[in-house]
Protein backbone atom coordinates (compact mmCIF):
# COMPACT_ATOMS: atom_id res chain seq x y z
CA UNK A 1 0.00 0.00 0.00
CA UNK A 2 1.42 3.26 -0.99
CA UNK A 3 1.89 6.47 1.07
CA UNK A 4 -0.50 9.21 1.15
CA UNK A 5 1.15 13.25 0.19
CA UNK A 6 0.20 14.49 3.94
CA UNK A 7 -1.11 18.13 2.08
CA UNK A 8 -3.55 15.82 0.17
CA UNK A 9 -4.66 14.50 2.61
CA UNK A 10 -5.46 17.67 5.46
CA UNK A 11 -7.23 19.45 2.67
CA UNK A 12 -9.26 15.83 1.82
CA UNK A 13 -10.33 15.85 5.59
CA UNK A 14 -10.63 20.27 5.89
CA UNK A 15 -13.68 19.65 2.93
CA UNK A 16 -15.11 16.89 4.40
CA UNK A 17 -15.64 18.11 8.20
CA UNK A 18 -16.45 21.12 6.48
CA UNK A 19 -19.53 19.26 4.75
CA UNK A 20 -20.33 17.45 7.98
CA UNK A 21 -20.70 20.62 9.84
CA UNK A 22 -22.90 22.34 7.39
CA UNK A 23 -25.09 18.25 6.71
CA UNK A 24 -25.39 18.38 10.73
CA UNK A 25 -26.60 22.17 10.42
CA UNK A 26 -28.86 21.42 7.53
CA UNK A 27 -30.43 18.74 9.70
CA UNK A 28 -30.31 20.68 12.82
CA UNK A 29 -32.43 23.58 11.18
CA UNK A 30 -34.70 20.82 9.09
CA UNK A 31 -36.02 19.74 12.75
CA UNK A 32 -36.50 23.10 14.14
CA UNK A 33 -38.50 24.53 10.84
CA UNK A 34 -40.38 21.29 10.88
CA UNK A 35 -41.47 21.82 14.60
CA UNK A 36 -42.21 25.65 14.03
CA UNK A 37 -44.75 24.64 11.48
CA UNK A 38 -45.93 21.38 13.32
CA UNK A 39 -49.29 22.95 13.88
CA UNK A 40 -49.47 24.86 10.27
CA UNK A 41 -52.65 24.47 8.22
CA UNK A 42 -50.19 24.00 5.05
CA UNK A 43 -48.04 21.10 6.65
CA UNK A 44 -49.08 18.61 4.14
CA UNK A 45 -47.76 20.69 1.47
CA UNK A 46 -44.56 21.06 3.08
CA UNK A 47 -43.61 17.87 4.30
CA UNK A 48 -42.46 16.42 0.92
CA UNK A 49 -39.60 19.05 1.16
CA UNK A 50 -39.01 18.51 4.81
CA UNK A 51 -38.22 14.82 4.15
CA UNK A 52 -36.06 15.65 1.39
CA UNK A 53 -34.54 18.10 3.23
CA UNK A 54 -34.09 15.10 6.01
CA UNK A 55 -32.66 12.45 3.61
CA UNK A 56 -30.00 14.55 2.32
CA UNK A 57 -28.89 16.06 5.39
CA UNK A 58 -28.82 12.44 6.80
CA UNK A 59 -27.12 10.45 4.23
CA UNK A 60 -24.33 13.30 3.74
CA UNK A 61 -23.75 13.39 7.40
CA UNK A 62 -22.80 9.81 7.75
CA UNK A 63 -20.87 9.32 4.10
CA UNK A 64 -19.05 12.20 5.33
CA UNK A 65 -17.90 10.81 8.60
CA UNK A 66 -17.20 7.34 7.01
CA UNK A 67 -15.06 9.75 4.65
CA UNK A 68 -13.16 11.29 7.60
CA UNK A 69 -13.15 7.91 8.89
CA UNK A 70 -11.80 6.12 5.88
CA UNK A 71 -8.96 9.17 5.24
CA UNK A 72 -7.65 8.98 8.74
CA UNK A 73 -7.55 4.94 8.93
CA UNK A 74 -6.52 4.97 5.10
CA UNK A 75 -9.13 2.10 4.59
CA UNK A 76 -10.16 1.93 0.62
CA UNK A 77 -13.67 0.31 1.85
CA UNK A 78 -14.76 3.55 3.62
CA UNK A 79 -13.28 5.89 0.84
CA UNK A 80 -14.75 3.90 -2.24
CA UNK A 81 -18.33 3.97 -1.01
CA UNK A 82 -17.60 7.72 -0.09
CA UNK A 83 -16.71 8.66 -3.26
CA UNK A 84 -19.95 6.96 -4.86
CA UNK A 85 -22.03 8.35 -2.59
CA UNK A 86 -20.86 11.90 -3.47
CA UNK A 87 -20.64 11.25 -7.14
CA UNK A 88 -24.35 9.87 -6.87
CA UNK A 89 -25.24 12.41 -4.44
CA UNK A 90 -23.79 15.23 -7.12
CA UNK A 91 -25.90 13.66 -10.36
CA UNK A 92 -28.33 13.96 -7.99
CA UNK A 93 -28.32 17.80 -7.37
CA UNK A 94 -27.36 18.89 -10.51
CA UNK A 95 -30.21 17.06 -12.04
CA UNK A 96 -32.55 18.96 -9.42
CA UNK A 97 -30.79 21.89 -10.81
CA UNK A 98 -31.29 21.51 -14.18
CA UNK A 99 -34.88 20.82 -13.43
CA UNK A 100 -36.01 23.19 -11.06
CA UNK A 101 -34.19 25.69 -14.01
CA UNK A 102 -36.46 24.21 -16.62
CA UNK A 103 -39.83 24.77 -14.60
CA UNK A 104 -39.50 27.92 -13.09
CA UNK A 105 -42.20 29.69 -15.45
CA UNK A 106 -44.49 27.15 -14.97
CA UNK A 107 -43.68 27.65 -10.81
CA UNK A 108 -44.47 30.95 -11.18
CA UNK A 109 -47.73 30.34 -12.89
CA UNK A 110 -48.86 28.36 -10.40
CA UNK A 111 -47.79 31.02 -7.64
CA UNK A 112 -49.89 33.20 -9.11
CA UNK A 113 -53.12 30.69 -8.94
CA UNK A 114 -52.67 30.09 -5.83
CA UNK A 115 -52.11 33.63 -4.61
CA UNK A 116 -55.36 34.39 -6.60
CA UNK A 117 -57.48 31.10 -4.66
CA UNK A 118 -57.41 34.01 -1.79
CA UNK A 119 -59.63 36.31 -3.79
CA UNK A 120 -62.14 38.30 -2.38
CA UNK A 121 -60.08 38.99 0.77
CA UNK A 122 -63.20 39.99 2.12
CA UNK A 123 -63.71 36.22 2.69
CA UNK A 124 -59.69 35.18 3.33
CA UNK A 125 -59.00 33.68 6.88
CA UNK A 126 -57.77 35.44 9.29
CA UNK A 127 -53.81 34.19 9.37
CA UNK A 128 -54.30 35.05 5.28
CA UNK A 129 -55.41 38.56 6.22
CA UNK A 130 -52.60 39.38 8.69
CA UNK A 131 -50.23 38.09 6.21
CA UNK A 132 -50.77 40.07 3.19
CA UNK A 133 -51.24 43.21 5.85
CA UNK A 134 -47.27 43.13 6.55
CA UNK A 135 -46.89 42.27 3.09
CA UNK A 136 -48.67 45.36 1.83
CA UNK A 137 -46.40 47.62 4.56
CA UNK A 138 -43.04 45.74 3.26
CA UNK A 139 -43.91 46.38 -0.61
CA UNK A 140 -45.50 49.34 -0.26
CA UNK A 141 -48.82 47.79 -2.54
CA UNK A 142 -52.24 47.39 -1.59
CA UNK A 143 -54.90 43.83 -2.43
CA UNK A 144 -53.43 41.15 -4.98
CA UNK A 145 -54.56 41.61 -8.03
CA UNK A 146 -57.05 44.54 -8.47
CA UNK A 147 -54.99 46.82 -6.06
CA UNK A 148 -57.01 48.73 -3.54
CA UNK A 149 -60.24 46.84 -4.83
CA UNK A 150 -59.68 43.98 -3.96
CA UNK A 151 -60.60 44.98 -0.46
CA UNK A 152 -64.03 46.37 -1.15
CA UNK A 153 -64.97 48.72 1.24
CA UNK A 154 -62.87 47.36 3.87
CA UNK A 155 -59.09 48.81 3.15
CA UNK A 156 -56.97 48.10 5.91
CA UNK A 157 -54.57 50.57 7.50
CA UNK A 158 -51.20 49.08 6.19
CA UNK A 159 -52.61 50.09 2.15
CA UNK A 160 -52.07 53.66 3.58
CA UNK A 161 -49.38 55.52 1.69
CA UNK A 162 -46.57 56.28 4.18
CA UNK A 163 -44.65 59.85 3.61
CA UNK A 164 -41.57 57.54 2.77
CA UNK A 165 -43.31 55.89 -0.15
CA UNK A 166 -41.47 55.24 -3.54
CA UNK A 167 -44.07 53.89 -5.05
CA UNK A 168 -46.98 55.23 -6.86
CA UNK A 169 -50.07 56.22 -4.75
CA UNK A 170 -53.98 56.83 -5.63
CA UNK A 171 -56.64 58.49 -3.74
CA UNK A 172 -59.28 56.16 -2.06
CA UNK A 173 -62.87 55.72 -2.04
CA UNK A 174 -64.46 58.35 0.00
CA UNK A 175 -66.68 55.37 0.99
CA UNK A 176 -64.19 52.77 2.01
CA UNK A 177 -63.47 52.60 5.50
CA UNK A 178 -60.23 54.74 5.65
CA UNK A 179 -62.35 57.58 4.99
CA UNK A 180 -62.19 58.38 8.80
CA UNK A 181 -58.52 59.35 8.35
CA UNK A 182 -59.27 62.28 5.94
CA UNK A 183 -58.45 65.67 7.16
CA UNK A 184 -59.17 68.82 5.73
CA UNK A 185 -61.45 67.27 2.59
CA UNK A 186 -58.30 65.68 1.30
CA UNK A 187 -58.67 62.24 -0.24
CA UNK A 188 -56.70 59.37 1.73
CA UNK A 189 -54.35 58.28 -0.59
CA UNK A 190 -53.27 54.47 -0.67
CA UNK A 191 -50.60 52.18 -2.67
CA UNK A 192 -51.53 51.79 -6.29
CA UNK A 193 -49.74 48.76 -7.43
CA UNK A 194 -51.50 45.25 -6.49
CA UNK A 195 -49.17 43.03 -4.76
CA UNK A 196 -49.21 39.83 -6.68
CA UNK A 197 -45.99 40.04 -8.77
CA UNK A 198 -43.76 41.55 -5.64
CA UNK A 199 -44.98 38.19 -3.96
CA UNK A 200 -43.99 36.51 -6.81
CA UNK A 201 -40.65 37.84 -7.38
CA UNK A 202 -39.98 37.52 -3.88
CA UNK A 203 -40.73 33.78 -4.35
CA UNK A 204 -38.49 33.64 -7.71
CA UNK A 205 -36.00 34.70 -5.70
CA UNK A 206 -36.37 32.35 -2.96
CA UNK A 207 -36.23 30.02 -5.63
CA UNK A 208 -33.23 30.99 -7.91
CA UNK A 209 -31.37 31.23 -4.40
CA UNK A 210 -31.44 27.84 -3.03
CA UNK A 211 -31.19 26.43 -6.87
CA UNK A 212 -27.57 28.24 -6.43
CA UNK A 213 -27.08 26.54 -3.07
CA UNK A 214 -27.67 23.59 -4.47
CA UNK A 215 -25.15 23.77 -7.34
CA UNK A 216 -22.71 25.23 -4.60
CA UNK A 217 -23.22 22.31 -2.67
CA UNK A 218 -22.66 19.64 -5.76
CA UNK A 219 -19.90 21.37 -6.76
CA UNK A 220 -18.47 21.16 -3.43
CA UNK A 221 -19.47 17.08 -3.37
CA UNK A 222 -17.62 16.92 -6.75
CA UNK A 223 -14.10 18.73 -5.00
CA UNK A 224 -14.56 16.15 -2.26
CA UNK A 225 -14.74 13.50 -4.53
CA UNK A 226 -11.77 14.15 -6.33
CA UNK A 227 -9.82 14.40 -3.67
CA UNK A 228 -10.76 11.48 -2.31
CA UNK A 229 -9.75 9.48 -5.91
CA UNK A 230 -6.70 11.26 -5.46
CA UNK A 231 -6.12 9.39 -2.28
CA UNK A 232 -7.14 6.04 -3.52
CA UNK A 233 -5.00 6.33 -6.41
CA UNK A 234 -1.99 6.90 -4.25
CA UNK A 235 -3.08 3.91 -1.21
CA UNK A 236 -3.50 1.82 -4.41
CA UNK A 237 0.59 2.40 -5.61
CA UNK A 238 2.62 -0.25 -4.64
CA UNK A 239 5.69 0.81 -2.19
CA UNK A 240 9.16 0.92 -3.62
CA UNK A 241 11.11 -1.88 -4.08
CA UNK A 242 14.94 -2.23 -4.66
CA UNK A 243 16.21 -3.34 -7.61
CA UNK A 244 18.01 -6.36 -8.24
CA UNK A 245 21.27 -5.97 -9.91
CA UNK A 246 23.13 -8.98 -11.48
CA UNK A 247 26.66 -9.00 -11.33
CA UNK A 248 28.73 -11.56 -12.66
CA UNK A 249 31.08 -11.39 -9.89
CA UNK A 250 28.32 -12.80 -7.74
CA UNK A 251 28.76 -16.25 -9.00
CA UNK A 252 29.63 -18.81 -6.97
CA UNK A 253 33.28 -19.91 -6.02
CA UNK A 254 34.45 -16.40 -7.05
CA UNK A 255 36.06 -15.82 -3.18
CA UNK A 256 39.61 -15.49 -1.37
CA UNK A 257 39.91 -17.56 1.59
CA UNK A 258 40.81 -15.36 4.62
CA UNK A 259 43.76 -18.31 5.62
CA UNK A 260 44.87 -21.21 4.34
CA UNK A 261 42.96 -24.08 5.90
CA UNK A 262 46.47 -26.05 7.03
CA UNK A 263 47.37 -23.68 9.30
CA UNK A 264 44.18 -23.75 11.17
CA UNK A 265 44.76 -27.95 11.98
Amino acid sequence: MGKVNVCLKRSYIAVTTLITILSALLLAATLLFHGLLHNHEEIETILPGLFSMYGISIITLILAIIGVYGACKEKKWALILFVVGMILGSLFLIASDIIGLAERPQEAEQLKRHYLQMLPLNNASETTIEGLKEIQSEFQCCGLDQGYMDWGDNIPQSCLCSPEATNPCVEAPRTSSLSEYTMNDQYVKVYKESCLPYLIADEMMVINTTLGILLGVALLWILTAALCICILCQLSKNDEIPVVVYSTEAKAGNYTPLADTAELV
